[in-house]
């Protein structure tokens, strides 16, 4: 049984369908990776999946369980954990208050065991818990988003252009972090833009086109293919929250997590 499978999912905006009819299963233990170019369905398959937009038709199943009708919340407390496009990490909140809102579904109250797995893995993040996430460069706050996402212990990580506006000498030790947390039991879905780093790490494979699932197969295929290296490299853009707009949000989601706690890092509430 995979531990993940989607059957028929169809996705849509309005009237426009931007997912249709896509089938495809995800094994424990495998990074998949999802290829096409921007716009091509890639991001809102993740958010399908997580539960940010509802399927219009087909099934989603999660270790055999149907899931399409569940809120995000619960496919968090499930295990599935989405690190979205652009990053979306709070710049307004602490290093320490983006963490804990990346545990905030888990029953488990008890999160120092998560911290040092995260600690250990971004060490960076142990010495700057403090710091407003807002002041880290963008690869620094891919990593923190990294780790809030891992906050929840899932068993799949869904990643969603985690290259994107990253210096290339760190993305490719997000690429290596990638393969250790599979080699640590943590299943993860990939959609990626820069299809030759993706396929190098990843197991098997899904070209998306117009919301189309055109080409599947194991990755050392789809790299050695010319139509992929051809039509599949590209960058896309990350997505930016006004200075005033991230601070408004991080007083509303701290005064829902630590409702007695004084405002920090110099945010205003």
């Amino acid at each position: 049984m995979p531990l993940l499978e989607l059957r028929a999912v169809s996705v849509g905006y309005g009237r426009n369908r931007v997912l249709q009819n896509v089938n495809l299963t995800l094994e424990r233990g495998e990074i998949v990776t999802l290829l096409g170019a921007n716009g091509a369905g890639k991001s809102t398959l993740a958010k399908s999946i997580s539960g940010l937009m509802p399927a219009e038709a087909g099934a989603i199943l999660l270790e055999g369980e149907p899931i399409e009708t569940l809120p995000p919340a619960e496919r968090l407390r499930r295990g599935i954990a989405h690190v979205p496009e652009g990053r979306q990490i709070f710049a307004g909140m602490t290093v320490a208050e983006n963490l804990a809102l990346g545990a905030y579904a888990s029953p488990d109250a008890d999160k120092s065991e998560r911290l040092e797995f995260v600690w250990a893995l971004f060490p960076i993040l142990r010495d700057r818990m403090q710091d407003l996430a807002g002041n880290f460069s963008g690869g620094q706050q891919q990593m923190l988003a990294i780790a809030r996402g891992l906050m929840s212990r899932p068993k799949i990580l869904l990643l969603d252009e985690p290259s994107l506006g990253v210096a290339p000498l760190l993305v490719a030790e997000i690429f290596r972090l990638i393969v250790s947390l599979r080699a640590q039991g943590i299943t993860i879905l990939l959609a990626e833009q820069n299809a030759r780093q993706a396929l190098s790490i990843a197991d098997r494979g899904y070209v998306f086109e117009n919301g189309r699932i055109t080409l599947s197969g194991a990755s050392k295929d789809l790299l050695n293919s010319p139509d992929v290296a051809e039509r599949y490299l590209g960058m896309g853009s990350a997505t930016e929250v006004s200075g005033a707009a991230s601070a408004a949000l991080a007083g509303r989601l701290r005064g829902v997590l630590f409702p007695d706690a004084a405002p920090a890092g110099g945010a205003s509430t």
